[in-house]
């Protein structure tokens, strides 16, 4: 049987537990649906920075939580399923899903984004067994050990930070000239003894039998290759933006993600979209709670009126 509320919203990372807090706090009946734990990517970092309130930053699994209890003591519906197909059905939106279907007037996409892969002859026998991409998870099982890193954004350097607390050396293989991201964690990376950075290098296979033993590493300037023995190596090569079910259905930008106007109003009449999957996202937790809150603020104002002037 299908059930009709005001909004769905797609994806519980920070972005989709965030417009679901707004929405559920505006009076209006919500179900969320997860693909996996809700707070997403999130629950593996240690440290959020720029998060307003908290001076020296919070853990994702201390706010996701956080959130989502808040969402649900208003009477936001979290489902532990995926939706499944997103399709037009009279003035809303029919979304489907394992635990059934239900006809929003209205819908927040925030699926995020996954990382990308590196495409390395080794990564995907060795997934667990020293490929990894949570160093919260794993760092703690690599005291006194080496650590490779791949990457050279703010994820990237994030994690090398916190497995230098457990590592006795980390490796940071960077494809560009410099790290790119904040300066406060360039500082900080630079300033730790125990991560060496290596510019204009990129890994082409893992090694190891039953775990991880070597990262081999080329120079895109000399095309040298080295074996870097190490137990792990972590990817932070890129993200690719969760789309496919609303593909189709509301344009893309130019990166894949979807294109928005500044309230987050997709040109698809009551589909929002924020955090990561948006075009424009400034892959930060701060600005997905943003996101969330103006993708909100325009479909509670939709709902109020029916007047939807999406760009």
């Amino acid at each position: 049987m299908t059930q009709q509320i005001d909004v769905a919203v797609i994806g519980a990372g920070i972005a989709g537990l965030s417009a679901a807090l707004t929405l559920g706090r505006l009076g209006r009946s919500v179900v969320l649906l997860s693909d996996g734990v809700p707070g997403g990517e999130l629950l593996k970092i240690e440290r959020i920075d720029g998060v307003p309130g908290h001076a020296e930053g919070v853990a994702g699994y201390d706010l996701c939580p956080t959130v989502q209890e808040q969402a649900e003591a208003l009477g936001v519906r979290l489902l532990d399923v995926p939706a499944s197909a997103v399709a037009a059905q009279d003035d809303g939106w029919l979304v489907s899903s394992d635990a059934g279907d239900h006809l929003a007037r209205a819908v927040v996409v925030a699926t995020g984004t996954v990382m990308a892969r590196l495409g390395v002859p080794g990564e995907e026998r060795l997934e667990g067994k020293g490929v990894s991409d949570c160093a919260s998870c794993d760092g703690p099982l690599l005291r006194g050990k080496t650590a490779v890193v791949a990457g050279g954004g703010d994820s990237a350097m994030q994690e090398a930070l916190v497995l230098a607390d457990h590592a006795a050396k980390v490796f940071m293989l960077v494809r560009d000239d410099q790290l790119h991201g904040q300066a406060s964690y360039r500082d900080l990376v630079l300033g730790n003894p125990r991560i060496e950075v290596r510019y204009g290098s990129i890994p082409v296979e893992i090694l190891g039998g039953d775990h991880v033993t070597h990262v081999r590493a080329r120079s895109l300037a000399s095309g040298a290759e080295e074996d870097i023995a190490a137990d792990a190596i972590f990817t932070f090569v890129g993200l690719v933006p969760n789309t496919s079910v609303v593909e189709g259905l509301v344009p893309l930008g130019g990166t894949g993600r979807i294109a928005v106007d500044p309230a987050m109003r997709t040109k698809a009449r009551g589909i929002c979209a924020a955090g990561n999957v948006r075009e424009g996202s400034p892959h930060r937790a701060a600005g997905g709670m943003g996101d969330a809150a103006a993708a909100a603020v325009a479909i509670d104002a939709y709902l109020a009126t029916g007047d939807w002037p999406a760009a």
